[in-house]
């Protein structure tokens, strides 16, 4: 398969970074930041299950708990295809940067692409404002 193309969005969180990635990791508080998992993720072996809205039903399964701050996680459709998502917290001084890697899906035209990311930027903001207020 041809590497598809990337965009990395980021935001600087004005939290330690392990904290960002100990409440970011957590499946139980995604819905609280990512608005596509609004539903919630209910947990369902070693994987998590939710609505994904539109897109219909979805399994999660994320990265194991690490020291690097990554919280990696593939998303399987209800048809099958698997989604992966690159997620990370890394140290910025006293802060922490997060990033997401969105990668532009086979079939995906620009304006999807855009809106996608759209989404995932106001999600780390959502993110960044929740941290920022603990």
């Amino acid at each position: 398969m041809t590497p598809m193309p990337a965009r990395i969005i980021h935001l600087t969180v004005n939290r330690p970074w392990r904290e960002v990635y100990d409440f970011a990791s957590q499946p139980e508080n995604m819905p609280r930041w990512a608005a596509g998992l609004a539903s919630g993720l209910k947990p369902d072996g070693e994987d998590w299950i939710g609505d994904g809205g539109p897109i219909g039903k979805i399994q999660v399964r994320f990265a194991p708990e690490n020291d690097f701050g990554v919280i990696d996680h593939t998303v399987t459709l209800q048809t099958g295809i698997n989604v992966e998502n690159a997620l990370r917290v890394i140290p910025n001084g006293d802060g922490a940067e997060i990033m997401f890697t969105l990668l532009r899906q086979p079939g995906t035209d620009d304006k999807a692409f855009e809106t996608d990311a759209a989404a995932i930027h106001q999600d780390l903001s959502t993110l960044k404002n929740i941290l920022e207020r603990l």
